[in-house]
């Protein structure tokens, strides 16, 4: 590990450093790998997208968290800038839009996406998985290419919608297990009917061989989505690879999937802290993924 890697940031970033390590480790990492004066405005963007992607956890049923997220868009849409005072990750929200010009559009398309969250709605398609991973994690890589290198961030955008899709199905199988349990399917309808299921078979998992198709076809899903990221990866500037550290997760996770197969209904395969950290460090140090 490099040895630098104490938080520098102004002040206003304080709770979001401290909020994101709590809330999302990985990209807490991934902002200790990144340029010192980058950490602060880095933390408050993620620490926000971990927070609208757990409103389902703290919710019992959806309308109290559709209030939840529409509190968030109150406080992007405010003009005065003042909704959002009196709550430090707002403010350091607020604070990162400012200095760096972030378009306050793409951040509440990314709240909206979240409402898909709220429900057990089934997921129609791969167009529809893709438009999600598109609103959600392709956004927040190009977010953050904002922040570190705005003058070619435009040259991520492919790498980047790509890359969240990949990074979405990864994160999508290792909460399969949770998602089950609440009745949620992410896996889009026209796969599992390839595979001989529908969203109530799949969530059964009796037919242990069709579920297991279902799963692997969905981490080649995700395989795609990622080889197709790092043919695009040239484009990517030197500083904006920071965006893409965590990343380098989503192979190992798709590895686990494939293996586990029907198994991953009932068994966790998220990698030890350890080994994740070791990664993205590798990640942050080659710049491949």
């Amino acid at each position: 590990m490099p040895e630098n890697t104490t938080p520098v940031a102004p002040p206003v970033y304080d709770f979001s450093l401290a909020a994101l390590r709590d809330s999302d480790r990985d990209r807490y990492l991934a902002c200790l790998l990144s340029p010192p004066d980058k950490r602060g405005p880095l933390s408050a963007l993620y620490a926000f997208h971990a927070e609208i992607a757990r409103v389902r956890d703290l919710v019992r049923e959806p309308l109290p968290g559709e209030i939840r997220l529409q509190w968030w868009r109150d406080v992007l849409e405010d003009p005065t800038g003042t909704s959002g005072e009196g709550n430090p990750l707002a403010e350091a929200l607020m604070d990162c839009i400012k200095a760096h010009n972030l378009p306050v559009n793409v951040l509440t398309d990314m709240i909206d996406a979240r409402i898909f969250d709220l429900y057990d709605d089934p997921m129609e398609s791969r167009a529809s998985l893709e438009g999600y991973a598109g609103e959600t994690a392709s956004a927040l890589i190009q977010l953050a290419s904002l922040i570190l290198d705005p003058a070619h961030a435009q040259n991520s955008a492919s790498a980047a919608g790509h890359a969240g899709v990949a990074q979405t199905i990864a994160g999508l199988l290792l909460l399969l297990p949770l998602h089950r349990r609440r009745g949620q399917v992410y896996f889009p309808a026209e796969l599992l009917a390839a595979t001989g299921l529908d969203r109530d078979s799949f969530l059964t998992g009796s037919n242990e061989q069709s579920v297991t198709s279902a799963i692997r076809a969905f981490a080649g899903l995700g395989r795609e989505h990622l080889a197709k990221a790092r043919a695009a990866a040239g484009s990517i500037s030197h500083m904006n690879r920071s965006a893409f550290t965590a990343l380098a997760l989503a192979e190992p996770v798709f590895d686990r999937a494939e293996k586990a197969g029907a198994k991953l209904f009932d068994q966790s395969i998220v990698p030890p802290q350890w080994r994740r950290q070791w990664w993205m460090w590798e990640a942050a140090r080659s710049g491949r993924w």
